[in-house]
């Protein structure tokens, strides 16, 4: 079983990069091992453990985000896109 380490670290600097918008500051409710991202047209906000990180569908919905959005969302939080169904199933099916 491989671990593909790159995209792991890839993640992380997304999710780096995207806290340094202007939602920062909501970021310090979140708890430690959980980052929040906001989703579909309501940018309803979820709060998701770090570990999903490592789940190859999530990375791939993270590269969408970054080419989608790119890292300067005026937003500012990490913008995943796609609708908040497509999330909870992404979600669900990652326990």
């Amino acid at each position: 079983m491989g671990f593909r380490l790159s995209g792991v670290v890839q993640a992380k600097k997304v999710l780096k990069r995207s806290l340094s918008g202007s939602r920062q500051a909501s970021s310090l409710d979140v708890p430690k091992g959980y980052f929040a991202v906001y989703v579909g047209e309501s940018q309803k906000r979820f709060v998701v453990p770090v570990a999903y990180l490592n789940q190859p569908a999530f990375q791939a919905l993270l590269n969408q985000a970054e080419e989608e959005f790119g890292f300067d969302n005026p937003n500012g939080g990490l913008t995943m896109p796609c609708s908040e169904d497509a999330f909870n199933e992404l979600m669900t099916s990652q326990v």
